[in-house]
């Protein structure tokens, strides 16, 4: 078992009695007139200005490695950025910018670890005593962790906080988007066909909470030809225009980068040369206000 808690304002333990909402054992889905959405207020040192999730109802389509790559993106564009790992079990952000370090508490919170650009992480496998110790928790604490992570870290000022979501749409992306401000998400796919099939899954879970999409992000899409340049499918033609038919916007086709691979084994995501997500600022910031009662 893990050998800390989160400290929650007089309490040593993750609560274990999150519920959904007003939901339900026979609720037959959720949604915010059945579960009602309760938006946690941002604590006394924060101030957090976007909050937008990264999510995919499929395992294996790097939605890791997206979430990393828009966290730096906007931050070369300047702005104050930080990463809430909300993937629980299977944490990476911390391996992909190359961090070690624990994070310390200040008074009643805890700082977040800082990046070699800056940007700000907190991801559970910091808090461990080794990377690879795994984390038995059954849903409710680990929704109660991830609350914890917005509620008693010291974001600071921040423009915009990026949320790596685990694959699914289970309890950790219900409780984000019943519990976070969230401006919108972003969808990470893959070209194939039956991936696509499970990401509708998160992409009606999405509309069904009534949460705007930012847009979508195949991942993945092809690998470049070293040699000739040619691009080589390797899943297949792309299926993205089953999602973009829908009204998405296609913000990336990310290839298959040898270069990404190995800095994300290294630890150094943040020196990917790639431009990319260019105009996601523009796009947040157009973005209906979501109805929150």
């Amino acid at each position: 078992m893990v050998g800390f808690h989160l400290r929650k304002r007089g309490k040593s333990n993750v609560s274990t009695n999150e519920k959904c909402g007003t939901c339900n054992d026979k609720t037959d889905g959720c949604s915010p007139d059945k579960c009602g959405v309760t938006v946690l207020p941002q604590n006394d040192v924060n101030d957090i200005k976007h909050v937008v999730a990264v999510m995919s109802g499929k395992g294996g389509v790097g939605k890791s490695a997206v979430s990393a790559l828009v966290a730096v993106g906007l931050a070369r564009k300047g702005y104050r950025v930080g990463v809430l790992d909300a993937d629980i079990t299977g944490p990476s952000i911390p391996k992909m910018f190359g961090l070690n370090e624990r994070p310390v508490n200040a008074g009643q919170f805890l700082l977040p670890v800082k990046t070699s650009t800056g940007i700000a992480v907190m991801s559970l496998n910091l808090l461990l005593e080794r990377e690879d110790q795994p984390v038995l928790w059954r849903g409710p604490i680990i929704a109660g962790a991830v609350k914890q992570f917005w509620t008693d870290v010291a974001w600071g000022r921040l423009d915009y906080l990026v949320v790596d979501m685990p694959p699914g749409t289970g309890d950790v992306p219900l409780t984000v988007m019943q519990s976070l401000p969230l401006d919108g998400v972003i969808i990470v796919t893959s070209p194939q066909d039956l991936a696509n099939m499970v990401v509708k899954k998160a992409v009606n879970m999405v509309h069904q909470m009534e949460v705007p999409i930012v847009g979508m992000v195949e991942n993945m899409s092809y690998l470049r030809c070293p040699d000739c340049g040619r691009e080589i499918k390797i899943f297949g033609d792309s299926h993205a225009d089953q999602l973009t038919a829908g009204g998405l916007p296609l913000l990336e086709k990310l290839p298959l980068d040898p270069e990404l691979a190995q800095l994300c084994d290294a630890g150094q995501i943040e020196k990917y040369k790639a431009e990319l997500f260019g105009n996601l600022d523009k796009l947040i910031g157009k973005l209906p206000a979501r109805k929150i009662s």
